[in-house]
This record gives structure tokens, C-alpha cells and sequence, in this order.
């Protein structure tokens, strides 16, 4: 079942997104794992506590977590499967747990806003990274635009329909939560190094696969966009994803450059320090608000490819089963 939910919970949430009038009345699930991995930091977490006692509060504030999400995902799917065409239902609860659409309309929105000043492309910018948008140019808002476009196809795409084709909604919901703690706690700052250690080891652990797949969706794309080139790609993520320090981040960002020909990565300032990370690609760096939209021509292209693997995987499935 979890095979075949899949296709159709991409293609319903490429199109239809989660709609803003839900997010009003009830919120979204991730606010809700926001929320309850906020309430037992409060409530777990004690600064006076020893480095290895801070490192145990956060290894059980995650279990309380993805044991929360297991019991009612298994509950919500289970009832899903007490009535007729329950299917239909689950794959519309997977959507959420899906960022193709957001995750467009957001760095398309950079693009738009780089066209009218640069002022409000840093405006626009701010509201999907974290680095010191009034230290950017023109150049870096497009460069960092594009870097979350493709760190996020994986951890916001690829990732999420991953789980779910093996594990179906319980899956999906469990990777969601454990994304979702290591943005907010799995940092490695005074106040997280030890207490966010364990979210950002399993967020590490289960990005894996997903990332690597990422990047040979990323060279298969290539050859549906102009321009774009699927030797580069994955040459460039083989070389340079081990520069990341991150085992996974690496992957599609260097995947991206290589495919557009742009070099992204490199330095970049938080809260007013300046961080020397690596680059990735050897290709044009000094990037404008239609190199963005040339990064999404291709995560367009990535879409399409991974529904199109989605349904193959399916179909191959239903042949096996029969």
C-alpha cells in the first residue's frame, strides 16, 4: 500500500500544496512537532546539567517525540483502513509531510523580489535561511536561494517520499519530526551542542540515502532542461559533496552547480560571524535573479523525474504482487 499512495500523494501536493486556510485554523504538523519539541526542551532540559547529562535529556526528549508521532500515525492510519477507499485518504494525509509546492513558490519569490531591489530580494530571502541577509548582494541572495532550493529538494522532497514508500504514513511523519528537530535543536551552538546531539545524528542517519538519490535524480533531470549538464552533475556531487560538513548536504548542492554550472557555497555570515565554508562547483559565481530561475527549471525537472520513478516503482510493486 505504501508503494502505491506515493504517486499520488506527490502529484496532489505538487498541484494543491497545503492550503493556507488550514494553516490558520489548525496549523500544520510541522508546527505541531515544533511545538511539542519546544515544550519538552522546557521541560527536560536543564542548563546546569553536565554535558553528558544534557546529551541523555535530548536523547530521551527524542524519543518522546517520534514515540508520540509512531502512536498517532499508526492510529491515523489504522482508521484510514477501516473505511472504503481508505487509500485515498492516506495519501492526502502524506501530503503535508511533502514541500514541492511551498518550496517553489518560496525561492521563485526571491527571484521576483530580486527584479524589483535588492532590498527586497534580501527581505524575501531572510524567510528561508538563516544567514545575515543584509550582508548579502545581489549575487548572494541568488547563491543562497539556490543552495536552499537544493538542500531542501532532498530534506523537503526526495527524503519525506522516500520514507513513505517504505513505511507509509508512519514513515513519512517519523522522518518529518526528526527534520524538524534537528532545524531547531540539532545545532552546534553553546545551547544545542549536547542537548540537539542525538536529533542531528539521526537526522544525519536518515537523510543518507535520500541525499545520494537526490543527486541521481538531479543528473537525471539534467537531460529535460536546456543547458543543463548530467555529466557535470554528478562528477561535481562525487567530488565535491565530501567538502560539506554535513554527510549529506553536500550531495544536491553540489549536484545543482554542477548541472547549472554555477559555484555555490563558500563564505557566509551568521548573527554577525563570518563562517569560511567550501564551494561547490567550479562554474559562475556571481549569480542574478535568473540564475534562480534556471535552479527551478530544474527542481521542476527533479519533480517530474521522481514522479515518474514513483510511479515505475509502483507499478513494478503491483507486477511483483499479482
Amino acid at each position: 500500500m505504501h508503494v502505491f499512495i506515493a504517486p499520488f500523494a506527490l502529484l496532489l501536493e505538487r498541484y494543491a500544496g497545503y492550503p493556507p486556510q488550514l494553516i490558520q485554523s489548525i496549523g500544520h504538523p510541522v508546527m505541531w512537532f515544533g511545538k511539542l519539541i519546544d515544550y519538552l526542551e522546557t521541560a527536560i532540559d536543564k542548563r546546569e546539567r553536565t554535558p553528558k547529562e544534557r546529551r541523555d535529556a535530548g536523547i530521551l526528549s527524542l524519543i518522546i517525540l517520534l514515540l508520540v508521532t509512531l502512536a498517532v500515525a499508526l492510529l491515523v492510519q489504522h482508521l484510514t483502513r477501516q473505511v472504503p477507499q481508505g487509500w485515498i485518504l492516506e495519501f492526502i494525509l502524506a501530503t503535508p509531510f511533502l514541500a514541492q509546492k511551498e518550496l517553489g513558490r518560496a525561492v521563485r519569490a526571491v527571484a521576483d523580489a530580486l527584479g524589483v531591489s535588492l532590498d527586497a530580494g534580501r527581505k524575501e530571502v531572510s524567510q528561508i535561511v538563516g544567514r545575515d541577509p543584509n550582508a548579502l548582494d545581489e549575487a548572494g541572495v541568488a547563491r543562497a536561494a539556490i543552495e536552499t532550493l537544493a538542500e531542501s529538494t532532498s530534506d523537503g522532497v526526495v527524503a519525506p517520499w522516500f520514507w513513505l514508500v517504505l513505511f507509509g504514513l508512519p514513515g513519512i511523519a517519523l522522518y518529518k519530526a526528526i527534520n524538524t528537530a534537528d532545524s531547531m535543536i540539532g545545532h552546534m551552538n553553546e545551547r544545542y551542542r549536547d542537548y540537539g546531539w542525538a536529533a542531528a545524528k539521526l537526522d544525519d542517519l536518515v537523510n543518507w540515502v535520500p541525499a545520494r538519490l537526490t543527486a541521481v535524480l538531479i543528473t537525471a533531470a539534467c537531460f529535460f532542461v536546456p543547458h543543463a549538464s548530467p555529466g557535470k552533475a554528478w562528477a561535481t556531487a562525487r567530488r565535491d559533496a565530501r567538502k560539506h560538513a554535513s554527510p549529506n548536504s553536500g550531495w544536491p548542492e553540489a549536484g545543482f552547480a554542477g548541472a547549472l554550472g554555477f559555484q555555490l557555497g563558500g563564505p557566509r555570515s551568521y548573527d554577525g560571524d563570518m563562517v569560511d565554508l567550501p564551494a561547490f562547483g567550479d562554474g559562475k559565481r556571481v549569480l542574478v535573479g535568473s540564475d534562480i530561475l534556471r535552479a527551478l527549471q530544474l527542481y521542476q525537472a527533479v519533480l517530474g523525474v521522481l514522479f515518474a520513478v514513483s510511479v515505475v516503482v509502483a507499478v513494478l510493486s503491483w507486477m511483483a504482487w499479482w
